[in-house]
């Protein structure tokens, strides 16, 4: 029980330290600025909590970098880390929407030759299931790309 109170005011402290907010990362996430998103990795691998959270976006962003990047080599680098990274967290944390929705808004948006689009239904049921109680921040991310998504519509929501 200790170690679990210990692990828990180390995450909350982590938590504290970061100075990323949701709107900032998802502004960049949701560019095609090459410039901003390099920005928002540096800055990100620059902080000093080291996180589940932290992990999953910069995962996130190296695989939305590898979408405008020129060469196929830094292409497919860029993706696989970010890959990587992101499917550790999910691993670890298979319940969380957030990271649920990132994977299914990279899934739904990269080439099929990627084969990446295999956790779509997963990701979206998740999503849905759990909808009702993220905060009012995550809502509005998740409501926004339901918009313009073929995979979750806002009438799922």
């Amino acid at each position: 029980m200790i170690i679990k109170a210990q692990l828990l005011c180390l995450f909350l402290l982590g938590a504290l330290n970061w100075n990323i907010s949701k709107q900032e990362f998802y502004e960049v996430f949701g560019a095609e600025s090459l410039t901003r998103i390099e920005q928002m990795i540096q800055k990100l691998e620059n902080e000093t909590s080291n996180t589940s959270l932290k992990q999953a976006y910069t995962g996130a962003l190296f695989m939305k970098r590898a979408g405008v990047v020129k060469s196929l080599g830094e292409k497919m680098s860029s993706f696989k880390k970010g890959k990587l990274m992101l499917e550790a967290e999910i691993t670890k944390y298979p319940q969380n929407v957030e990271y649920c929705f990132l994977r299914l808004s990279i899934q739904e948006n990269a080439p099929r030759i990627l084969a990446y689009y295999k956790d779509v239904d997963k990701d979206k049921q998740v999503i849905i299931k759990a909808y009702d109680r993220l905060d009012k921040d995550l809502k509005k991310i998740i409501s926004d790309y339901a918009k313009t998504s073929n995979v979750l519509k806002s009438s799922d929501l």
